[in-house]
């Protein structure tokens, strides 16, 4: 398998790591500490249109590869993790308005979406429906050419900062997973209102927050694919959701090593460089590794979705591998720093927190095995 990438390709990241160098990696330390939403970061890649990376350039897109989106997303959080967390939590209302929208419906949203005119949203999650997405409860009652929403979604990245959304509900509570649809909805629509925003153990300026229906009128026209199909919808944007995630936590864990191996080379005990020192050489040597072998899992499932091929088995395995390598990197690198590692001068105090997200997030680690064995209990024959 051939991951060579193309001049273009080459040129694209090499404009995404000069921004990340120059305007986002200095303040990164800043904005995982702050409340505030960094729109300055988000619409600086806009600038460089880099909100629709792999849409269709008539679509208002990059016209490029999910590979190059993948890269990308890894740059960014490689950078700034919080920035990386946006800009994957975008391509989340992207994605299924570009696979699954009529025309008029990837005119109006998709168009705005994928130029960076505006951010996006994902909404799937409720209070009492995290792993059982077929148990969420918010429902669509048919009204004529509308359907009125009432009910609540949970932990909405971009939840409140976003403009448009879209948000799995069920229009026929008794049909379980068959009576799933999807819908696009603007922010502004009366009804559709934002609770809390969600005190987390880190990303404090990543907005999480309650999305409140209560008697929201849609039209009829802001249904995507068909009414009872949202549960297709719904699992194919996690699958997309999932090779994102791992390439953010393969960037943090790219990063967390990075300043572990700065770290030992300047940390002196015993009158050596700890970095001469067997035990932390074994560290750095099983994390340079975990973080390779993951980085390809997750470039594997891009270029599986990029041939058009099944990738839902090895998106799995990508968010899986490379979320719980992401754990295993920052605990070292902590390790390596020592009592530095505990102190929120160091960055990997940040990065410590940071990295238990992707072990829950678009599918616990739990979940993904699951997924992972009907995978292969499908494919062995």
């Amino acid at each position: 398998m051939d991951f060579s990438l193309t001049e273009e390709q080459r040129l694209i990241l090499k404009t995404v790591k000069e921004i990340c160098n120059k305007e986002f990696s200095p303040k990164a330390q800043e904005v995982g500490r702050s409340s505030c939403f960094p729109w300055e970061n988000v619409k600086r890649l806009a600038t460089y249109d880099l909100m629709g990376v792999p849409i269709p350039e008539e679509y208002g897109g990059l016209g490029k590869d999910f590979l190059t989106w993948v890269l990308i997303g890894e740059e960014l959080s490689f950078s700034c993790t919080t920035t990386g967390a946006i800009f994957g939590a975008n391509m989340l209302c992207i994605y299924p308005i570009y696979m699954f929208g009529n025309e008029q419906q990837k005119r109006k949203y998709l168009v705005p979406l994928a130029r960076g005119e505006c951010l996006g949203a994902f909404a799937l999650t409720e209070p009492d429906a995290g792993s059982d997405a077929a148990g969420i409860r918010t429902t669509a009652t048919r009204d004529g050419m509308e359907y009125v929403l009432n009910g609540t979604k949970a932990f909405i990245t971009n939840g409140g900062e976003a403009d448009i959304y879209v948000v799995i509900v069920k229009t026929r509570l008794e049909r379980g997973a068959r009576g799933m649809s999807a819908f696009i909805v603007e922010k502004g629509t009366p009804g559709f209102t934002f609770g809390k925003s969600e005190d987390k153990m880190a990303y404090p300026g990543l907005a999480n927050r309650e999305l409140v229906f209560s008697d929201c009128r849609v039209s009829h026209d802001n249904i995507l694919l068909q009414e009872g199909r949202g549960f297709r919808v719904a699992m194919e944007t996690l699958d997309l959701g999932r090779i994102g995630m791992g390439a953010g936590a393969v960037g943090l864990a790219r990063r967390a090593a990075e300043e572990a191996v700065k770290y030992s080379k300047q940390r002196v005990q015993f009158g050596s460089p700890i970095s001469s020192f067997q035990a932390i050489q074994f560290y750095l040597a099983d994390m340079a590794t975990e973080i390779e072998a993951a980085r390809l899992l997750v470039l594997k499932a891009a270029n599986m979705r990029d041939k058009g091929e099944e990738f839902s088995g090895i998106a799995a395995m990508a968010k899986l591998y490379a979320s719980e390598v992401a754990m295993r990197v920052v605990n070292k690198a902590t390790q390596i720093h020592g009592g530095y590692g505990y102190i929120k001068d160091y960055p990997v105090e940040r990065y410590f927190r940071e990295a238990k997200l992707f072990e829950i997030v678009e599918g616990t680690s739990e979940i993904q095995r699951n997924v992972i064995a009907n995978y292969v209990l499908k494919t062995v024959q």
